[in-house]
């Protein structure tokens, strides 16, 4: 890892800039297999993409109305669920709370500003109208605690029957539970993944559960946390990958690991099952399907969609291409062997000293063959304090932004 990289520090909040670009600055750099596997599955890419100004001009609108103090004004870590009745929930990492104030901001600059001691909670939830118009914030933090000292961060979710066979549905939506700790671990120590039932349509926290505790794993770099992105898989399954964050001087690269579980039983830890490297196993260590954790991996935060029956993994590009470049692999099946990575291409950033990260594909969104691709932008600096400052000079920057993207033939 150079240490100009290893020098950057995403201080300001949320699911860690370094997490998912530094780690994503040394992915895989050979060049795209392009050939053809049995049962239909071929090679897929990005054929085109063009900015989706209408989502992303719809999170600044929310994001600066100024009617209320209490909502949602800025956060990182995005995923979203389509609910039964039309609407989309989406969810939230690190996230500012507090009023926006119109521009100048107090140093004369025309952006909208929020102060310094504006609130900052590890999570939250915004519902969107089946319009798709943001409505309203949920009570927030969302996800309490679990302990001090501890935090959770909401990923991916999925509407499930309340039980195998019920007519009843509920929210599962999976969480990484994370610890402070001291360096590298500047964005917490992983420590466990979670599921919370929330109930419909009230939305409201039911109950956790923990799925997979990661604290007997004692080198904190091979522990693994599920739910960067689900995926309804072919057969009965549901299918959950995850990272690890290879934070260790001597694994520099996160890996992608894959589970499975029958759907409709997410908050049921027995039920899940492991890719262990030759098959599928209830308790197994899970073994990488993606990185070698030296010279190729995937940045933690990474999504995968389907199309058709090929698999395709989105994540941040090579090298310092990772602070503004999303690339592309593609499978037959979740657990690999995984081809790539693609040709990548460059979302559009605001000005400043600014990374993108955390590539988070929304299928509910897309349709006629389009595909709906979020990524998180946030501040890049040396302290704490001064990402803080930045970020709260101009709200704009700590905002989900939006693509929409078609695949082709790779």
């Amino acid at each position: 890892m150079p240490d100009d990289a290893r020098a950057r520090r995403r201080t300001g909040t949320g699911l860690g800039v370094l997490l998912a670009l530094v780690c994503a600055a040394v992915l895989l750099t050979a060049l795209p297999d392009h050939h053809q596997e049995g049962g239909g599955c071929a090679a897929r890419t990005v054929g085109s993409w063009r900015p989706d100004t209408e989502l992303t001009g719809e999170f600044a609108r929310y994001g600066d109305d100024a009617t209320r103090a209490d909502d949602w004004t800025g956060g990182d870590g995005t995923h979203s669920v389509r609910l039964p009745d039309g609407r989309v929930l989406w969810l939230f990492s690190d996230t500012y709370l507090g009023q926006v104030h119109g521009p100048p901001n107090p140093v004369g600059e025309s952006y909208a500003w929020r102060d310094t001691s504006a609130p900052l909670v590890r999570n939250s939830a915004v519902v969107m109208t089946g319009s798709g118009r943001l409505s309203a914030t949920l009570p927030a933090p969302l996800f309490p605690d679990p302990a001090a000292g501890q935090w959770r961060w909401p990923v991916a979710a999925r509407v499930e029957p309340r039980s195998p066979g019920s007519s009843e549905q509920v929210v599962r939506v999976l969480l990484w539970t994370r610890t402070t700790g001291a360096y590298p671990w500047i964005y917490g120590v992983p420590t466990a993944t979670e599921v919370a039932t929330l109930s419909l349509p009230d939305l409201r926290v039911e109950g956790i559960t923990q799925v997979l505790d990661q604290r007997q794993v004692p080198d904190p770099a091979h522990r693994v946390l599920f739910g960067t992105t689900a995926v309804t898989g072919d057969g009965d399954w549901t299918y959950v990958f995850g990272g690890d964050d290879g934070q260790a001087a001597s694994r520099p690269a996160s890996k992608a690991y894959v589970a499975r579980v029958p759907r409709g039983r997410l908050a049921e830890p027995g039920a899940w099952e492991y890719w262990d490297g030759s098959a599928w196993r209830a308790r197994a260590r899970p073994a990488a399907m993606l990185g070698d954790g030296r010279g190729t991996g995937v940045g933690s935060a990474f999504t995968v969609v389907r199309d058709g029956p090929t698999y395709v993994l989105f994540t941040m590009a090579a090298g310092t291409r990772g602070l503004t470049t999303v690339t592309s692999y593609w499978a037959c099946s979740p657990a690999g062997p995984w081809h790539g990575p693609a040709r990548g291409f460059s979302p559009p950033l605001p000005q400043g000293q600014v990374a993108a990260y955390n590539p988070q594909a929304h299928p509910v969104l897309g349709g006629d063959g389009r595909l709906v691709l979020s990524y998180d932008v946030n501040w890049l600096d040396a302290t704490g304090a001064s990402a803080q400052s930045n970020l709260s000079r101009n709200v704009s920057l700590y905002r989900p932004r939006f693509v929409s993207l078609r695949l082709t033939p790779g």
